[in-house]
């Protein structure tokens, strides 16, 4: 998805966001981008606020940058592979991504979405952008994608890494609740068919089959008037806290990468949320370029 390098970036960063029919089809085709603009324009100072609580703009161009070269690292052995990043709503964009790998003389490519569950917001969106550049720009070098990958052995083999390190962090004898937070949708995608429900929970029963350890599912970061998956993180703290639960460990299932959305939200509202309900409220680290998650990742390049 990208994010705002800065704190001058949150609003044209926002503007691109609102301004995608994929994720929010705001009126008819020719008021997306007016009311994208006064969105934008209203939630800026909010963002930016939040932004400013984790060092001012979003890791997420960083982050992506040392998994594409610790990708790249690793499928030396494989062959020639080139590894760049294209981001939806922030740069690098998709042309850029196409510009680069077109000055390299690439002679076929492979998109791999980070997003392991599909959603037609998410991968889709994503994909259909970088497919309209690359017809516009080579449309007959070879393409394939890697659409979704919920139940990859190594992702869940990393998943369960970050889990048992959440524990650890309880110390000894603790034994937390675990629930699972993954980025909230509108119910209406699910109802026309989106997968994205069902890869969440491909991905918990692969990960329970090999911990061991039962988690709950709840949704965070939902925004406007329409009807959202729930319950929501927030819900399930207190949930939690009235059912006498004391320590609460947070697994980020749909993120890969640290963000907003882990750094601010979970590490910092929902541990606060929980402190003053009397809980202990920890979180997963997040995969990054952790070294089984970015074999999973040649993996699924390799398969491709």
């Amino acid at each position: 998805m990208g994010g705002p390098d800065r704190q001058e970036d949150v609003r044209p960063f926002l503007y691109n966001l609102f301004c995608d029919r994929e994720i929010i089809r705001l009126g008819p085709p020719f008021m997306q981008k007016p009311l994208a603009w006064l969105i934008s324009r209203r939630r800026a100072p909010k963002s930016m606020a939040n932004y400013a609580r984790i060092g001012g703009g979003s890791p997420l161009k960083a982050i992506t940058a040392r998994q594409a070269l610790a990708l790249a690292t690793a499928l030396r052995k494989d062959g020639d592979f080139r590894v760049t990043m294209a981001m939806r709503y922030w740069g690098p964009s998709a042309e850029d991504a196409i510009d680069e790998m077109l000055a390299a003389k690439v002679e076929r490519l492979i998109l791999l979405t980070l997003y392991p569950h599909y959603s037609k917001a998410t991968t889709g969106s994503s994909l259909a952008e970088f497919h309209r550049q690359l017809r516009r720009l080579v449309p007959r070098l070879p393409v394939r994608s890697i659409d979704f990958w919920p139940e990859q052995p190594s992702y869940i083999r990393a998943l369960a890494e970050t889990v048992e390190e959440g524990r650890r962090s309880f110390g000894e004898g603790a034994q937390p609740t675990l629930i699972y937070s993954a980025h909230s949708l509108p119910v209406s995608f699910i109802e026309e068919g989106d997968p994205y429900v069902d890869h969440l929970h491909m991905t918990i029963a692969a990960l329970e089959r090999l911990t061991g350890l039962p988690g709950r599912i709840c949704y965070q970061s939902r925004s406007g008037p329409v009807q959202w998956l729930g319950p929501s993180t927030a819900e399930t703290i207190t949930r939690l806290a009235d059912e006498g639960c004391r320590d609460i460990l947070v697994l980020p299932i749909s993120f890969v990468s640290d963000h907003i959305e882990t750094l601010y939200e979970i590490d910092m509202l929902f541990r606060d949320q929980a402190a003053a309900l009397g809980m202990r409220l920890h979180s997963c680290p997040s995969l990054n370029d952790r070294g089984s998650f970015i074999a999973a990742l040649r993996e699924l390049v390799l398969a491709a």
